[in-house]
């Protein structure tokens, strides 16, 4: 393996002889200089892996010869080392990117520490992260052979997700592999899980049913509205658990986080269905049959099967809270999003804003449809880091933040997620079969029964059938739904896509996060 080289430059480097025979012994390659001017040749000539540089030399000066450093490698990391603790120096020295900042007189330890930071933090990190995954492994598969419960999939999938997130900051492939096993596995027995209880949990007399998509707004949402102080119900569309976690890091510095829950979407878990039943508080059997002209059959395009959004929460909050002042808005781009930060003072005036923002929703779909989403978010991580990257340059942050300087409060939530489909299950049906990859309803399906959830009578599951005959499939796991005519064709463009309306944890497993100003 080759050894980290080092430019020490400092003029009096043989005062420090004995610091570099420590470090040399510590496996460190070191090359010395006693100037600046030496230093910038020797970095234009060589590569090196990190600086030490005294601040105080004659001639050319150790923030001079800091900035020429950075003009010919700029990623290089540079160590300073100086005398003086005085702010301004300090603020120079920062404001030119070091990696470190020591003060003379430095002991070998202080020097190795530093080295260690800033060239071997990675391995560190994987060693420390691969470690601690390693005892927790047995725990995990433990609770998944375990899970009787909603709560106990809420507790597995919060501990998967850490790990995943943890795994990210790692260079370990085989314990991502044996991360992504365990997922697979716990994939399987959350959709055992689901196909068992699911229909029991639409009981109204089960006692073991989980909060879920039609009663969010009744039991979370209306609860938490206070008269004269306004809260802010933002909801993401299509964000999974893991890219809540993502965004979380970023919200300390706009609000504080007083709690987060769990809550379970219905099937199938889509725009249509899931969303509709939040904000109508209804199932969608019901909102076809009260609402007939705003229920949209599944097998009719995409297009406007969520137009009715603000109709929907309307009637659920004049029937619930009847005097309540609110208002609702769809933010699609960053245009929107600026208009309603202009309208703040005016919401502000209402009890309860509901905004929907749709830009995750919209990723995950250009994904499937564009070659360069799909080279940007190419995995999971990738897909996250996207997530993440839209809101910190969204309008977002600064609503939240333009929220808590009035001490107002906000909810963020979803309503429904996503997953990275891989196996394609075979299908045949007729031409009012639905389009869609992890659902299909029709009357006329064939299918393997083994490889899906059936529901061949709709109605016990509250969703609204075109025909008698008519019935519902959702696919498990990582499978997707194709139709037998073209198959080959349609298996492989959408291999590798991230898809929502099936049984997975991604899918209906859903974030409530609360936040208050800080006080």
């Amino acid at each position: 393996m080759r050894k980290p080289k080092i430019l020490w430059i400092d003029d009096e480097i043989e005062i420090l002889r004995p610091h570099i025979y420590f470090l040399t012994g510590k496996g460190y390659d070191i090359e010395t200089c006693s100037n600046g001017s030496d230093a910038t040749d020797l970095v234009r000539k060589n590569i090196y892996d990190l600086v030490l540089l005294d601040e105080h030399m004659p001639g050319l000066s150790g923030i001079e010869t800091l900035k020429q450093i950075k003009r010919i490698s700029p990623g290089l990391p540079v160590v300073m080392i100086t005398k003086s603790e005085e702010e301004s120096l300090m603020d120079t020295a920062i404001g030119s990117e070091i990696a470190d900042y020591l003060i003379k007189p430095v002991k070998p330890n202080q020097v190795l520490l530093s080295l260690k930071k800033n060239l071997d933090q990675k391995r560190l990190v994987t060693e420390i992260k691969t470690t601690g995954y390693r005892q927790e492994f047995m725990e995990i598969s433990g609770m998944i052979d375990r899970a009787v419960s909603i709560g106990d999939w809420y507790d597995i999938y919060r501990k998967l997700t850490y790990w995943e997130l943890e795994l990210d900051k790692s260079d370990d492939p085989g314990m991502n592999e044996i991360l992504l096993n365990q997922q697979s596995g716990a994939e399987s027995a959350f959709s055992r899980f689901v196909t068992k209880n699911y229909l029991n949990w639409l009981n109204p007399g089960f006692r073991e049913a989980p909060l879920m998509s039609h009663r969010l707004m009744q039991d979370v949402i209306l609860p938490a509205v206070k008269k004269g102080n306004p809260l802010f119900m933002i909801l993401i569309d299509n964000m999974r658990y893991d890219q809540w976690k993502m965004i979380q890091p970023e919200i300390p510095s706009l609000m504080r986080i007083t709690g987060e829950m769990l809550y379970t979407s219905i099937l199938p878990t889509t725009t249509q269905f899931a969303r509709n039943a939040v904000f109508s508080g209804i199932m969608p059997l019901t909102i076809s049959q009260k609402m007939p002209e705003k229920w949209i059959p599944d097998y009719f395009d995409e297009e406007g099967k969520n137009i009715y959004e603000e109709d929907f929460a309307g009637k659920l909050i004049s029937r619930t809270v009847p005097d309540l002042k609110w208002s609702y808005h769809k933010i699609n781009n960053s245009r929107e999003g600026r208009k309603i930060n202009e309208k703040i003072d005016q919401l502000l005036k209402n009890d309860l804003n509901i905004l929907v923002f749709n830009f995750v929703d919209i990723l995950s779909h250009a994904r499937t449809e564009s070659g360069v989403i799909r080279d940007l978010a190419t995995d999971e991580r990738a897909f996250r880091n996207l997530t993440k990257s839209w809101f910190i340059h969204s309008p977002l942050p600064d609503l939240i933040r333009m929220v808590a300087q009035n001490n107002a409060r906000v909810i963020i939530t979803t309503d429904h997620g996503s997953i990275k489909v891989k196996n394609p299950v075979k299908v045949v049906g007729d031409r009012e079969s639905s389009p869609s990859l992890r659902y299909k309803t029709g009357r006329n399906l064939a299918y393997e029964a083994s490889t899906v959830f059936e529901i061949t009578n709709p109605a016990k599951a509250f969703l609204p059938s075109t025909n008698i005959s008519s019935r519902f499939i959702f696919a498990l796991n990582r499978d997707y739904l194709v139709y037998q005519n073209k198959f080959n064709q349609y298996a492989t463009y959408y291999r590798d896509t991230f898809q929502h309306g099936g049984i997975s944890m991604q899918e209906m497993i859903l974030p409530v996060a609360f936040l208050e100003p800080v006080t």
